[in-house]
C-alpha cells in the first residue's frame, strides 16, 4: 500500500483485518525494501508493528546510525536481489540525510558481501519465492 510518510508494517488490528506493508511516497524501491523486511520476519515478528524493530527517524547520531545499519544489512541485500530480479536499479539507503551518515562505504560493502553470501548459500524461503515471481515478469 502506498503511504505518504515513512514506510512501515502494520499488522492486522481492530481497524484493518489484514496486515499491511506500507511503502513511502509511491517509491518502487521503498516497496521492495519493505517486502524484504516481510520476507525475513518470523511469524511472531509479523504480529508486531514494524516487525518489532527499533527505528529512529532521519537525524540519527553516529551510534544510532550504526544500530540502524546492523539491522539493515540483510534486508537491503535482499532488496538488491529483488532489484536484480526485476531489472531495476538498486541504491543503498543510509536513510539519515539530516544526521550522521556513518561509514557509507563500509555499509555498502557489508550489504554487497551479504548479497554475495545469499547468492551462494540461498535466500530465505519467502524471499526466494518473491525473486522467482519477479523473474517471471
Amino acid at each position: 500500500m502506498k503511504g505518504d510518510a515513512e514506510p512501515e508494517y502494520v499488522p492486522a488490528n481492530e481497524r484493518c483485518a489484514f496486515h499491511q506493508v506500507i511503502f513511502a511516497h509511491g517509491y518502487f524501491s521503498s516497496a521492495l525494501h519493505e517486502i524484504a523486511h516481510w520476507c525475513i520476519a518470523g511469524s511472531a515478528r509479523r504480529l508486531l508493528p514494524d516487525y518489532g524493530y527499533w527505528y529512529a527517524p532521519d537525524g540519527r547520531d553516529a551510534q544510532q546510525q550504526r544500530a540502524f545499519e546492523q539491522v539493515e544489512v540483510l534486508p537491503q541485500a535482499i532488496e538488491w536481489a529483488f532489484c536484480m530480479a526485476c531489472r531495476y536499479p538498486f541504491s543503498i539507503s543510509i536513510d539519515n540525510l539530516h544526521g550522521d551518515a556513518g561509514e557509507a562505504d563500509e555499509f555498502t560493502a557489508a550489504v554487497a558481501d551479504q548479497l554475495a553470501q545469499l547468492l551462494t548459500q540461498g535466500f530465505p524461503q519467502r524471499a526466494q519465492i518473491f525473486i522467482d515471481k519477479l523473474q517471471q515478469q
